[in-house]
């Protein structure tokens, strides 16, 4: 079936697999067909890059543990993945979603959002420009921010508009933590959302929203960065993720992939793309 729509996943922080997104994918196809939309006109496709920072973190968790009498141990690994993927990807000098000296980490991380992108592209929708929206978790709203910023920045020839992010349509980030991110910043910059090679009947449905449950220690509102923000961002929207006992709990970070209410609510934006489409 022709596709009308393009979804990007890509995942934060924390131990993850190849098919991170599925669960998330699953509730929110099923929440597409029971708001009378086809489901099957939507492509999707996952940015896996946990395996790229991963394997020295382990290496070093093992030893730490191995060798040392250590409390709190899933937290301790919690925190050494939050920490270290920020600190090993982090572009030098440190400029919030702007150019600056790239780090070999960031490189490859890149590589694998123009791939997964690129796949998209060519593969599920055979080279078809259909309208672009990001579901970006935790520290992957950073990546793919400045992954955005590089490409209207930096635009690369040799790749589409639809890869070079012309065609985003909606960008999606919930337990987002950029603001964490522009503090050492001399000037804080946004990403231009909506794109400004956006085509004119899409920009009526150009939404970024961002969600976050006020229990979630690493999520936070965007809004509130400066102007810029303000008023590129629709709005920072409060939900409730993670049921009664981990839903109040800092655990709720990683809770948004498996909530119903939260599929439901990127279904209901999605529905409307599609029915624009």
């Amino acid at each position: 079936m022709k596709k009308d729509l393009a979804i990007l996943v890509i995942h934060g922080i924390g131990r993850q697999e190849p098919d991170f997104a599925a669960e998330l994918i699953q509730n929110v196809n099923a929440q597409v067909d029971a708001l009378g939309s086809d489901p099957d006109r939507m492509a999707w496709q996952s940015i896996y890059w946990d395996d790229i920072l991963s394997p020295a973190q382990d290496a070093y968790l093992q030893a730490a543990f191995g060798t040392n009498d250590l409390s709190a141990k899933r937290m301790r690994s919690f925190l050494l993945s939050a920490l270290g993927d920020a600190a090993s990807y982090r572009q030098l000098p440190s400029a919030g979603h702007r150019g600056g000296e790239e780090n070999i980490t960031y490189r490859r991380v890149h590589v694998r959002v123009r791939e997964a992108i690129g796949r998209l592209y060519h593969e599920q929708l055979a080279s078809r420009a259909v309208p672009l929206v990001g579901l970006a978790h935790s520290f992957g709203g950073h990546i793919l921010s400045n992954y955005i910023w590089d490409t209207q920045k930096r635009p690369d020839g040799r790749l589409s508009p639809f890869e070079r992010m012309n065609w985003l349509t909606g960008l999606i980030t919930f337990g987002c933590n950029i603001p964490l991110f522009t503090f050492a910043c001399r000037e804080v910059v946004p990403i231009q959302f909506p794109p400004p090679r956006l085509p004119v009947r899409l920009r009526p449905l150009a939404r970024w929203l961002n969600y976050l449950d006020p229990d979630d220690l690493l999520a936070w509102p965007l809004k509130p960065i400066n102007g810029a923000y303000a008023s590129v961002v629709e709005r920072d929207e409060h939900i409730n993720v993670g049921g009664l006992v981990a839903g109040s709990t800092p655990v709720s970070h990683l809770a948004y992939w498996q909530d119903d209410r939260f599929a439901r609510q990127i279904a209901d934006y999605l529905k409307k793309i599609l029915k624009a489409s």
